[in-house]
């Protein structure tokens, strides 16, 4: 049995609720402390914890002396930097496509379970898809969706709009989590991918919550000679240097 989620989270998904159906839109005033003790029957410490934990995640804006407002958060990165494929495709100067092989409803089970922590035989949709870069397949995502957040989800034409695109169109992501891990693929992977018996695969296991809970488990199999995770990093403070493009390793090659 899950336990009760704590009055504060409540409170914070309520709010959430708001701004994800645009009852609450970017820069709209969000009601004060003192207004959520007196209409939510709350204690001023968890309606101040609510507040802060809101601002600290992105999606509101407390400004001293005037209040706290709803961000602009569709206008600017996620919090953590989950990429869409078919924009990282973009950004190399190639064309995405992608052929969704399984669209279905089904009830979640083990890790599935597990990860989204729901009870054993809660609805889940699970998407497989392999997205192509310039016909060539590029990534394999394998991703279930809790049904009740996306219930729209099984209507999508995903071959013309990613998973990911659409997802963070129903309400903006809160948090992320991804492993990273090389594998040896089974053969349907290596089918879909269209790689060699021996080549391996890397894979990203990627969870992300919305609305205080998990809300959706992929796997992402990538072709391990055809892709590679790049990033830069800057300590918080430093400004980015002009000249900080990733170097491509093929250049340090002897």
């Amino acid at each position: 049995m899950i336990p009760p989620k704590p009055r504060y989270q409540q409170l914070k998904d309520l709010i959430i609720e708001r701004i994800s159906s645009g009852e609450l839109r970017p820069s709209d005033r969000v009601p004060s402390e003192n207004e959520l003790v007196e209409s939510m029957s709350v204690s001023r410490m968890t309606a101040n914890r609510a507040l802060r934990e809101l601002n600290d995640e992105g999606y509101v804006e407390r400004i001293a002396g005037r209040g706290t407002y709803v961000s602009d958060l569709r206008a600017r990165s996620h919090l953590l930097e989950v990429h869409n494929i078919a924009d990282e495709i973009a950004l190399r100067g190639h064309l995405h496509s992608s052929r969704t092989i399984r669209q279905s409803l089904q009830k979640a089970r083990g890790e599935v379970a597990k990860a989204l922590h729901v009870e054993q035989g809660t609805e889940v949709v699970h998407l497989l898809l392999v997205h192509l870069e310039n016909g060539l397949p590029i990534q394999l995502e394998d991703r279930h969706v809790l049904a009740s957040f996306a219930p729209d989800c099984l209507d999508q034409d995903f071959e013309s709009i990613t998973p990911s695109a659409y997802l963070t169109g129903i309400a903006p992501l809160q948090e992320a989590e991804q492993v990273v891990r090389a594998s040896s693929p089974n053969a349907a992977v290596r089918n879909y991918l269209q790689t060699a018996d021996d080549e391996p695969t890397l894979v990203v296991i990627r969870r992300t919550w919305s609305r205080g809970c998990p809300v959706t488990f992929a796997r992402l199999h990538h072709p391990g000679g055809r892709y590679e995770l790049t990033g830069h990093y800057t300590p918080p403070g430093t400004p980015r240097s002009a000249s900080a493009d990733v170097v491509q390793l093929e250049k340090l090659r002897q």
